[in-house]
């Protein structure tokens, strides 16, 4: 019995080497990055009665540390996860979802782009970016308990420059057809948002979820004569893509309000005093797909008659299993001369998309902070350096417009762009991006509005004020929402829209009888109920319902179930289902959970946090947006994404801007002990806000706390 001791001593002792590898092999391979040169930060932040940080700093790069340093303290622990993602290393802290972004990573290229870009940026630029780093570094070393990757600090202005990279392409869909070709499915419709495939992206599971509204009115269609820009964006409620609010002052002239993502060293939308702007999200055709010609080995790929070899590496994923075990995944990543390479059972195929390998954006984004009118923030725009969303602008002046912001690739004549590309011949390959002076645009139109719900940019002003059809070959879209018809309905027949006016246009919560909502409502009415008595009560009762998720209908909850289905196939271009499933599905479930149909829809869709538990109003698709949401074991659906950060602003007769704002939950979205967490929750559901005490004056008697990082 003694070899069959030994055996098994030789065994333990192999699972403890194999344990101790998996323990140790990825903080041990990774590489500590060198910090930002060392410099002395004078920052001062002040929170004010909602905890919202006002940094104010001596210079910009001041600023940007004091915004890190604010943000690591509401948020670390996203912000290490966008700092994880720059470096590859996201699959040690999320597992094998952390681990595919790893690999988007490489695959575009990401860090590389910056390793050859970053020295390039504007001095004052790399100030910024290092600046921030430093910020989170400083945050860092005060409070090491929670760090939750080794070597993952310090970091440096490129692993901020990387995210930018990285994040960029995925808001007007590269995702989808990530997805799609990795999940060897068919290419999606435009970039019309995630597939049902493996999550790719750095945005978070739900990246085809992002939307947003924005609204513009000018003077001219002012009751007051004022200026008015809304911002309403529609992003997730936690995680790396949820909105921070913030306000910053430097000594040098940033003076701005808004909000950004976790990583960014500016706000990324909201005003100055002279102007500001919004972003909704836009799906242009900017990626192409080419399919390659290889050779018998694999290796090589066929160009204009010529064999080129595929630029080829292999990255080590890390995937976090449990505890302190990592598991170390080997892939390959490709590239040829149109872009990263995907291989599935069909063949290999290269993608190409607007705006890669490119830095530019960084910088574009701080100018566009620090213009000072409506010519400087179209010179910065002008850089192209953010390949997409759309941008709604106004100013102090009175001006109003909309771009269609996007990097729209050269195209050649002769092909089919929406279809699979010949790969092996640059016939069908431009490199390049459109200039600016082609990107569609709608310039104080003759309405005095403008707006955008993630809907074709030909329905933004009204009748009579559209811009004409774009060049095909740009690839612009067509499509409408539920969201976009209606505030054009709303707008439209409104002469001398007041502020009163606009809030409840912004807070409303009907649905056009026009729109694809109302063709789906009337498919759902003709279904047979063949004798089925849950059937015949469900479609009795919607056939009453009062086409507005206000809350106030006995139908609501039941329309609520049902008209959410068309966002996916509409707007997602996932397959449309069956009518009669879809009512008895949504009928069965209000059944099961609650006993009746007609239940309020503030006791179905719900704001959760922490002890926070608050009815809401909204639907999918419904300028009050309540979209995506967590299924709670008694039924109830607790939302986690719709309206998310939402800002008004206002410039009145003499130039003088104000504004307000409002997020679901509060400004320490991580941190539940703090008062923060959930203390704008109340407001937000009653549709109301809170002051945004952008000058510094207004802060006294509203600060709560001012202190040096």
């Amino acid at each position: 019995m003694k070899w069959l001791r030994r055996i098994g001593l030789s065994l333990v002792a192999l699972i403890l080497v194999a344990a101790f590898g998996l323990a140790t092999w990825e903080p041990l391979l990774a590489r500590r990055m060198a910090p930002p040169p060392d410099r002395t930060y004078d920052v001062e932040i002040v929170r004010d009665d909602f905890g919202v940080p006002h940094i104010f700093g001596k210079t910009d790069p001041d600023v940007a540390y004091g915004i890190a340093y604010a943000h690591a303290e509401d948020d670390f622990s996203t912000l290490q996860e966008v700092l994880a993602m720059t470096r590859g290393r996201l699959g040690a802290i999320n597992g094998q979802e952390g681990a595919k972004t790893d690999y988007v990573v490489d695959l575009l290229g990401a860090r590389a782009t910056v390793a050859r870009d970053y020295m390039k940026q504007p001095a004052d630029v790399r100030a910024l970016l290092d600046g921030y780093a430093a910020g989170l570094n400083r945050y860092a070393e005060k409070h090491p308990q929670e760090i939750r990757l080794a070597k993952l600090f310090p970091v440096n202005g490129e692993d901020i420059a990387t995210g930018f990279v990285v994040r960029s392409p995925f808001f007007f869909g590269l995702d989808a057809y990530l997805g799609a070709l990795g999940g060897d499915k068919p290419l999606p419709v435009e970039s019309a948002g995630a597939l049902d495939a493996p999550n790719f992206s750095p945005l978070g599971p739900e990246p085809g979820q992002a939307g947003s509204n924005a609204f513009l009115v000018a003077p001219k269609r002012s009751a007051d004569g004022a200026t008015r820009l809304v911002s309403n964006s529609h992003q997730p409620w936690r995680g790396g893509a949820a909105w921070y609010e913030l306000v910053v002052h430097s000594k040098t002239g940033w003076n701005f309000a808004g909000a950004t993502f976790p990583g960014a060293p500016y706000p990324l939308m909201g005003h100055n005093e002279h102007l500001g702007w919004t972003n909704t999200v836009n799906r242009p055709d900017m990626i192409d797909v080419y399919r390659l010609v290889l050779n018998e080995g694999g290796d090589q790929y066929r160009y204009d008659g010529q064999w080129r070899r595929l630029e080829k590496h292999t990255v080590w994923l890390p995937v976090k299993l449990w505890g302190p075990f990592v598991l170390p995944v080997p892939r390959s990543v490709e590239r040829a001369v149109q872009g990263p390479v995907m291989r599935n059972r069909s063949g290999a195929y290269a993608l190409r998309y607007g705006g890669a390998d490119q830095l530019r954006m960084v910088e574009q984004y701080y100018r566009i902070n620090r213009a000072r009118d409506f010519g400087a923030w179209q010179a910065a725009m002008a850089m192209q350096g953010v390949p997409g969303t759309n941008f709604l602008y106004a100013d102090k002046a009175g001006n109003i417009a909309y771009f269609y912001n996007a990097s729209f690739p050269n195209r050649k004549p002769g092909y089919d762009y929406a279809k699979v590309l010949p790969g092996d011949t640059s016939k069908a390959y431009a490199p390049g991006t459109v200039p600016w002076s082609m990107v569609p645009r709608n310039v104080n139109p003759g309405s005095g509005f403008l707006q955008n719900a993630n809907n074709s940019p030909y329905q933004a002003a009204g009748e009579g004020s559209e811009i004409p059809l774009q060049p095909p070959l740009l690839g612009v879209e067509t499509d409408t929402t539920n969201r976009g018809t209606r505030a054009l309905e709303l707008l439209a027949a409104d002469g001398s829209i007041s502020d009163a006016d606009l809030v409840a246009i912004k807070f409303d919560s009907g649905v056009s009888r026009t729109g694809y909502l109302g063709r789906w409502y009337d498919e759902i009415l003709k279904v047979d109920p063949r004798g089925d008595k849950l059937l015949i009560r469900a479609r009795d009762l919607l056939a009453a319902w009062d086409w507005n998720f206000d809350g106030k209908g006995a139908a609501d909850s039941l329309a609520y179930s049902i008209l959410r289905v068309p966002n996916r196939w509409h707007y997602e271009r996932k397959p449309k289902p069956d009518p009669r499933t879809v009512l008895t599905e949504a009928a069965t479930y209000l059944e099961r959970h609650f006993g009746r149909l007609d239940l309020p829809l503030g006791s179905f869709i719900r704001l959760r946090q922490g002890n926070v538990d608050l009815p809401m109003d909204g639907g999918p698709d419904s300028l009050r947006a309540a979209t995506s949401y967590d299924e709670l074991p008694d039924g109830r659906l607790a939302i986690r994404h719709g309206d998310s950060f939402i800002m008004f602003v206002t410039w009145d007769t003499s130039g003088k801007v104000s504004s307000r704002s409002i997020q679901p939950f509060g400004s320490a979205s991580t941190r539940p002990a703090s008062k923060h967490y959930t203390d704008q929750a109340r407001l937000f559901v009653a549709h109301r806000f809170k002051p945004v005490w952008f000058d510094p004056a207004g802060l006294r008697g509203h600060t709560e706390r001012r202190y040096r990082p």
